[in-house]
């Protein structure tokens, strides 16, 4: 069963490589600015303190900031997992473009923005409910969404969205698992087996969709 299908105006499909290759190295170049960022507020108090001996509270704040910016890099190099994910999805599903892409809901977690969105198909109805995390790690919804996207995998199982322009790379997952639950059992042996190549087959976990597994 094919979820969607192409239009007969699509756009060329973009590059899988190049589309993984943006957001590994977007991902990268944004865990190596948190690094230098808290490189700097760890060793910036250290160096004045030896150089003037002054053992003002004071240098301690940018001590406690620099931790906090070293955990919440933690939390981004979980994104990196995600992009495994993507690529996953990307082997064994193909590009598929949808003209039109609408975004119901966003919220904030310590793991990145979460959006709720619906991959619209001309001449379908009922379309399941989405979410959608940016797979590269940034934060708030990316340009270019009102153009279309490119999406690879099997809605009710979930899947990657891309949009064309900026190569964003977004996961999708079900917003109500269970909802979709029957679509899943409805599907044959080969769907499911795709699926489960692709680690589709999990359940979504809310605020830390962005974990393995999840």
């Amino acid at each position: 069963m094919t979820y969607d299908s192409p239009t007969p105006t699509s756009p060329k499909a973009p590059d899988t490589a190049q589309i993984l290759n943006a957001n590994r190295r977007a991902l990268a170049g944004l865990i190596a600015i948190r690094v230098l960022v808290t490189a700097l507020l760890v060793a910036g108090p250290v160096v004045v303190s030896r150089a003037t001996g002054d053992t003002s509270f004071l240098l301690v704040l940018p001590l406690v900031a620099g931790v906090f910016v070293f955990i919440f890099t933690m939390y981004r190099v979980l994104y990196g997992l995600r992009v495994l994910q993507c690529a996953r999805v990307l082997r064994e599903y193909p590009l598929e473009f949808h003209p039109r892409v609408l975004k119901k809901h966003e919220r904030w977690t310590r793991y990145g923005d979460v959006f709720e969105v619906r991959v619209t198909t001309r001449g379908q109805h009922g379309a399941p409910l989405m979410l959608a995390v940016p797979a590269a790690g940034r934060r708030g919804w990316p340009e270019g969404v009102e153009e279309g996207a490119w999406v690879a995998g099997d809605l009710p199982f979930g899947g990657v969205m891309v949009l064309p322009r900026t190569h964003a790379m977004l996961f999708l997952k079900p917003a109500d698992w269970d909802k979709t639950a029957r679509k899943r059992e409805e599907a044959d042996a080969e769907r499911r087996a795709r699926a489960q190549r692709a680690r589709l087959m999990d359940r979504t976990k809310r605020a830390v969709m962005m974990r393995p597994g999840a």
